[in-house]
């Protein structure tokens, strides 16, 4: 059976982590700040490569 592996780009990970964490600001109304912000500032830093 072929393994089927799926890789992105830290660039497309930080990316994506910032655009999930807006969404979840202005969607979710339980704990929307502190899933959003931890997001944002996950993809910031992986954008910075920290």
């Amino acid at each position: 059976m072929a393994s089927k592996h799926f890789t992105m780009s830290t660039v497309a990970k930080a990316v994506l982590a910032i655009i999930a964490g807006v969404l979840c600001i202005f969607w979710f109304d339980m704990a929307r700040w502190i899933i959003g912000i931890f997001l944002i500032v996950w993809g910031i830093l992986a954008l910075v490569d920290r």
